[in-house]
């Protein structure tokens, strides 16, 4: 991933946000093409802190037969998205700009192993659990909510994976580098956007840099058109 150094987060804010988003694009290389699927996952942590994150894709999958580094012998990547938006260039206060894209991305890359049934039983309730805690106080749902029939042909029809990650790249684009001016301007005009996505990377870009808003009034934001 090329990351400008102003956009580069430490190790463990790449994690974090990895963790906390959940949700990615595995890919791998075949012998001839990129395969790739979206799916959730979730991080753990061996003993010596390497992190490793495990998901679990359909048995028809073709990521199943590339599970080992077969046949290209080469790393996976899970990369991690999060919000993203569009940046006139018409925002800024200071002249001869250009337009842009702010983004939040983190890139995951190691081997991956095919878990045993044991533990694919176990990653069920663990990835299950990690996103039923974001409905609470909803009671969560289990896999031994099922029946012992259906849960074993559905298990039979999945195959999991544990990744180790070996590499940890990211890339938080809120243009850090832009004097306080500019990034207050475009802070504001992407905060008044119908689109989520512009309004996450407003409320990014003031936590990013809460020093720029310490004296701001609501003065700007009532000027954006």
């Amino acid at each position: 991933m090329y990351t400008p150094p102003p956009f580069k987060p430490d190790r463990a804010a790449s994690l974090a946000f990895a963790e906390a988003r959940g949700f990615g694009m595995a890919c791998a290389w075949d012998g001839a093409k990129p395969i790739a699927s979206a799916l959730p996952f979730y991080l753990t942590y061996a003993a010596d802190g390497t992190p490793r994150a495990l998901f679990h894709v359909a048995r028809h999958n073709p990521l199943v037969k590339l599970a080992g580094g077969l046949p290209s012998g080469g790393a996976w990547l899970l990369a991690v998205n999060g919000a993203d938006a569009y940046v006139s260039a018409d925002w800024y206060v200071s002249p001869d700009q250009v337009p842009t894209w702010l983004y939040q991305a983190v890139h995951l890359t190691g081997p991956v192993r095919t878990l045993s049934g044991e533990e694919l039983a176990l990653q069920i309730d663990a990835l299950s659990a990690k996103f039923e805690d974001r409905l609470l106080p909803k009671k969560p749902w289990m896999s031994g909510k099922m029946t012992a029939a259906r849960l074993d042909a559905m298990k039979k029809a999945i195959v999991g994976f544990e990744m180790t990650v070996e590499e940890v790249e990211g890339s938080f684009k809120l243009n850090q580098h832009k004097s306080e001016t500019d990034f207050a301007a475009v802070a504001a005009h992407l905060g008044v956007q119908a689109d989520a996505g512009a309004q996450q990377i407003a409320h990014l870009m003031r936590q990013a840099r809460p020093d720029v808003f310490a004296n701001q009034t609501n003065e700007l934001e009532r000027s954006v058109p």
